[in-house]
């Protein structure tokens, strides 16, 4: 890990990041800048090239699955505007083929979440991704990844149990049984 010295009267390195998950972006946010970056924050792959546009950042984590655009729809539009720019892709839905896809497509590394400051500040400044590691060992069952995601569109819809069985395309009883049930460890 390089540490990033700060000269008076030298800007900060700009970071975008690019997730529909409020709460994550926000915590990030502010641990990427008690580490010496000055933050930019999208909801959306859409808002984050406008905000690109506007000012070129040097890195930019960008959130794989998000409403509208993926983040390997945003990755090679970020990397038109700098080719130089780092591009991480986070994603908590990961698979050897999407991460072997966005490495095709220019990353420069590939994080699955849960992810924390230090390993995407790890992942941005790596010189090489290592495509062994990009996927981990024992990834998250597909009960826990459907738990995860009923309970992200839960949050969404702010616990309105019928408004979130509409948007998942199922029965509200349906999903009541499914939230009444412990969640799946892994």
């Amino acid at each position: 890990m390089t540490e990033e010295i700060q000269v008076e009267g030298e800007e900060l390195p700009h970071l975008l990041l690019v997730d529909d998950d409020a709460t994550f972006t926000r915590v990030m946010a502010r641990a990427m800048a008690r580490r010496g970056f000055r933050v930019s924050t999208a909801g959306s792959a859409e808002e984050g090239l406008t905000l690109a546009q506007q000012d070129i950042p040097d890195y930019a984590a960008v959130d794989l699955k998000m409403e509208g655009d993926s983040g390997l729809v945003l990755l090679p539009k970020l990397l038109e505007l700098d080719p130089e720019m780092r591009v991480l892709i986070l994603t908590g839905y990961s698979s050897i083929a999407t991460a072997v896809e966005a490495i095709k497509r220019g990353a420069c590394n590939y994080l699955c979440k849960p992810a924390d400051a230090d390993d995407v500040l790890a992942a941005l400044l790596s010189e090489h991704a290592d495509l062994d590691t990009l996927v981990p060992e024992n990834p998250m069952s597909v009960d826990r990844l459907q738990w995860e995601h009923i309970q992200r569109v839960l949050t969404e819809h702010e616990g309105n149990i019928s408004a979130t069985a509409r948007a998942l395309g199922m029965h509200r009883r349906t999903l009541q049984r499914k939230l009444q049930k412990r969640p799946v460890r892994r």
